[in-house]
């Protein structure tokens, strides 16, 4: 009744085909292939019945076809049809096979096709999270077309996967519906798609009443969004909160006025329009227009008048609010109606066929209005814009429906969004959260993801042989972090960063050196100065007591100089400590070379005049000593000394020590430590000082028996013994030292040498000096008087 009103409003518009009278056919197609495709072949090719009326006569000239409403019957049709090129609209068929524009040239919609509906769907399971979905296809074209598109655009999106995928059967079959109901039950997936038809949907239901399954939350198709069949109390437990695409709900002026207005012809039955109507008012007020042979009118029957009033019963014939197929027809037809205004505007000599040629009404050939269906672009006065793609499909726009459980039991279906797709904005889903209706004792969306989102500091790794929405969450690995939620993989940390211990981000690298801040940093600076002080302390006794024998009679200047070279031993040592910079590192081991040259030089120069006194001391052994005056020994400690400085001075210009950054050690730290440069040159500093302690060590050796009653020798051979035994042990113990420790046993290595020859060397001449000043005399220390006690 739709169409024939469209058509009739179209024959009273003024503007649109004015000088044109459309007419149509309809047919019923009684749910069967068969009837429908018989029916498009009779229209194709010509075979109608002819009829007279209104001026016209002989075959009507079928210009376009309304229809089919099943995507199975269309799919037939319009395999024929399009041999033809006769151009068919359908308002309801759906399968995204029948965008295919070489196997269904002449076929257009004003529905829009299942892949705009699929993308509909994944836009939704994407705007509530819902990442693992299970899927119920019907066993027909319809719904075998529908998964796979699903599927291919589910992977494209990166909306989420299936946890399963089914194909409801087709009639009877209890068994193979208990099995699909039990593989939802066990399922984790808490959100079911719904690709099918009515009838699908009753037998399923059944199975799923019968199981009692619920908790889940349904996605409808529009083939059965708006079925009334489904929306029953008993239902509503588990169909509650349902979502589902619906046709776009339109409204179209005046329908409700026509159908009031529509009367059967009670005495004529000229088509089979005339027959429907007649159908439905014997349906509407339980009566007949004729009695039957079975005596029907005998038995209490009401004959029907054709006068009766429609608005004094409630019929759904009058419900014009929820016009949803209704509205796709009345765009159909429309849009044929426009194609052949388009097509009788054309000039001649301006046409888009051969030789600049336009199509005559009379010599109408469907190909030819075709091409005009194709260029279509009209609004409706509802305000939707109607177009074609090249595939015949209409602008895509859907109703966003939802059940909504009522209080007294009722069920009802509203709107709360908008899916279309614009040709300025693309597709976009809008949706209004607060109007959905949830059957949750939580009135939020359902939670159904397969596994919990991996957090930062975590990558997602896929479970082997399960779909991709399936994971494991795994810690990224040390130096490396993920900052985003499910991250594929983990980043590795710039250089001098490192992971924090959640791993959601790079922290800088914790620094490591030998500090005046840390315990062993802070030991070894007091001893440092504390030997610092010790030899200025003893200096200081030295010079107040330089007249005294004792000092005279240790060669004072040698010990004043020994003192001061002593002191920059224990000074040096700080150089060691803190963060290396290029001239600490420069200079700590020229320091500590040169400082412990010129000790050791003191110490041999001093052996050496040991021994010369004691031969001079002999006969004809007097001419050794004007080889070791005090200009000769301030020579030899300098000539000793400028050796270890040339040393050092070849080692900072061929192969300087620097700083360095090393992360060998530990992956999470920084290690500052300075590079020797060349091990050669640190090889040879050191060398040249054991060696010069070495020579100390042996000519104190052999004058330790000297028969002096103070022999400083024995000191000195006591001394280089303790010295030597340091450094021997310093050198594995400094190979085998990690970073700051390395500097920490130099370090100690110098203060306990430096430490062993201060008490070593001056210990006892200090006490004799300070706590014995009896002994401090010539005669005790030549051992030529006795002291009784």
């Amino acid at each position: 009744m739709t169409m024939v009103f469209a058509v009739e409003e179209i024959n009273r518009h003024s503007n649109l085909l004015p000088n044109v009278t459309l007419g149509y056919s309809l047919y019923d197609n009684c749910g069967a292939l068969v009837i429908g495709f018989r029916a498009a072949l009779v229209l194709a090719s010509g075979q109608e019945e002819q009829f007279l009326q209104d001026n016209c006569s002989g075959t009507p000239p079928v210009l376009g076809i309304v229809g089919d409403s099943y995507s199975t019957f269309s799919i037939a049709t319009s395999n024929v049809l399009g041999l033809f090129r006769l151009p068919m609209v359908s308002y309801f068929a759906t399968c995204s096979c029948l965008s295919d524009r070489q196997r269904f040239p002449s076929f257009f919609r004003t529905i829009p096709s299942d892949a705009f509906q699929v993308r509909a769907m994944i836009r939704i399971l994407k705007r509530f999270s819902w990442t693992w979905a299970g899927l119920l296809v019907s066993d027909d074209d319809y719904g075998l077309h529908v998964a796979r598109s699903f599927q291919s655009n589910l992977a494209q999106s990166g909306g989420g996967c299936l946890a399963y995928s089914e194909i409801l059967p087709w009639g009877d079959n209890p068994a193979e519906l208990s099995r699909i109901v039990e593989v939802m039950k066990k399922s984790t997936a808490r959100v079911v798609i719904v690709f099918a038809h009515q009838i699908h949907m009753i037998q399923l239901m059944e199975e799923v009443v019968k199981q009692n399954v619920t908790g889940l939350q349904w996605l409808a198709s529009e083939a059965w969004t708006s079925a009334a069949v489904l929306q029953i109390p008993h239902l509503m437990p588990y169909l509650g909160g349902t979502l589902g695409i619906a046709i776009r709900r339109g409204e179209i002026a005046g329908l409700r006025d026509f159908l009031l207005r529509t009367r059967p012809d009670i005495h004529h039955n000229n088509s089979n329009g005339d027959n429907m109507v007649r159908q439905f008012w014997e349906h509407t007020f339980q009566c007949r227009f004729a009695p039957t042979p079975t005596g029907w009118m005998e038995a209490g029957g009401v004959l029907c008048t054709g006068d009766e009033d429609l608005e004094s019963v409630e019929t759904e014939f009058l419900d014009v609010s929820n016009l949803r197929p209704e509205y796709n027809i009345y765009k159909a037809v429309y849009a044929l109606a426009y194609a052949l205004d388009d097509m009788l505007q054309c000039v001649p000599g301006r046409g888009p066929f051969s030789g600049s040629s336009c199509a005559s009404l009379q010599r109408l050939e469907p190909w030819q209005l075709m091409y005009y269906l194709e260029k279509v672009n009209f609004t409706t006065p509802f305000g939707d814009q109607v177009s074609f793609d090249e595939n015949g499909d209409a602008l895509p726009i859907y109703d966003i429906m939802n059940w909504k459980w009522l209080p007294n039991g009722q069920t009802n279906v509203h709107s709360v969004g908008v899916v279309k797709k614009s040709a300025f904005k693309g597709e976009e889903l809008t949706l209004d959260e607060s109007k959905i209706y949830w059957n949750f004792n939580s009135k939020q969306p359902a939670r159904s993801v397969c596994s919990e989102s991996c957090p930062p500091g975590t990558r997602m790794a896929r479970k082997k042989g399960q779909p991709v929405c399936c994971f494991d969450c795994i810690p990224c690995s040390e130096g490396k972090f993920s900052n985003e939620t499910d991250s594929m993989e983990c980043k590795s940390c710039p250089e001098d960063f490192w992971s924090s211990p959640q791993r959601d981000q790079c922290i800088p690298k914790k620094t490591e050196f030998l500090s005046y801040h840390e315990p062993l940093g802070i030991c070894l600076t007091t001893a440092s100065l504390l030997g610092t002080f010790i030899c200025t302390f003893v200096l200081g006794i030295f010079i107040y007591h330089r007249s005294t024998p004792m000092v005279r009679a240790n060669n004072s200047e040698l010990s004043f100089l020994l003192l001061v070279s002593l002191k920059l031993c224990f000074l040096c040592s700080l150089l060691f400590i803190g963060r290396p910079r290029l001239w600490t590192c420069q200079l700590r081991h020229a320091a500590f070379g040169i400082s412990f040259v010129l000790c050791v030089s003191c110490i041999l120069v001093k052996t050496m005049v040991v021994l010369a006194v004691f031969k001079a001391s002999k006969p004809g052994g007097g001419t050794s000593l004007k080889w070791f005056g005090a200009m000769q020994q301030r020579g030899t400690v300098l000539a000793l000394t400028s050796i270890q400085a040339a040393i050092c001075t070849a080692w900072l210009v061929s192969s300087s020590p620097t700083p360095h950054k090393n992360n060998q050690y530990h992956n999470d730290k920084i290690v500052y430590e300075c590079v020797v440069g060349s091990t050669v040159w640190f090889a040879v500093l050191l060398g040249y000082i054991g060696i010069l302690a070495i020579l100390s060590f042996l000519l104190a050796f052999l004058a330790r028996n000297l028969p002096d009653n103070f022999n400083e020798a024995k000191l000195i051979t006591f001394s280089m013994l303790i010295f030597c035994a340091v450094w021997v042990a310093f050198v594995p113990a400094y190979v085998n030292s990690p970073g700051k420790y390395a500097d920490a046993v130099e370090v100690f290595a110098i203060l306990a040498s430096s430490f062993g020859l201060l008490v070593a060397l001056f210990g006892p001449k200090c006490y004799i000096i300070l706590l014995r000043p009896e002994r401090n005399t010539k005669k005790a220390i030549m051992g030529r008087g006795t002291t009784k006690t």
